[in-house]
């Protein structure tokens, strides 16, 4: 299914078959494929690179699809490795978490940090995090392939 060029987001680079690799969705997915291109929030003379999620439900291409800044992308990706190292040594803890300091990590960024945390406002933390442990563990191998894929190309630019 080829990505629409004729929206906003005008796609330069795409993966057209995404919905055979979306994890555990993979062949059974509305999100049919990826792209990078020129954000849709564009202003005159203003050019931003922007990601997009391309969704389709069977007939038409999907209000749900997603389009985020490229540093929001990475945001995401560093927030996902730094919640993977944390639930390496979360069975430390009785509930995954250290109750009294709930702040995991603080990744500097442009001159302050990006605050990473078990949300403690969330009224069922303590069976929700054991939930999202039991799934960082069962889609490890899934995780695993894209994190050591992630690292191979960083090296390779030099990271």
């Amino acid at each position: 299914m080829k990505i629409p060029t004729t929206l906003k987001h005008k796609p330069v680079i795409v993966s057209e078959n995404y919905a055979n690799v979306d994890g555990r969705y993979a062949y059974n997915t509305d999100a049919k494929g990826l792209s990078l291109g020129l954000a849709q929030w564009n202003d005159r003379g203003k050019v931003d690179i922007s990601a997009k999620v391309w969704r389709h439900t069977g007939e038409k291409w999907s209000r749900q699809s997603e389009e985020l800044p490229l540093h929001r992308v990475l945001d995401l990706a560093i927030l996902v490795c730094r919640t993977q190292l944390h639930f390496k040594e979360a069975y430390r803890y009785e509930n995954f978490y250290d109750k009294e300091n709930p702040v995991i990590d603080r990744v500097g960024l442009q001159g302050d940090a990006m605050t990473v945390e078990v949300c403690t406002d969330n009224e069922k933390i303590d069976e929700d995090i054991k939930l999202f442990n039991q799934v960082l563990s069962e889609d490890g191998e899934l995780i695993g392939e894209r994190l050591r894929t992630l690292s191979r190309i960083l090296k390779e630019m030099g990271y």
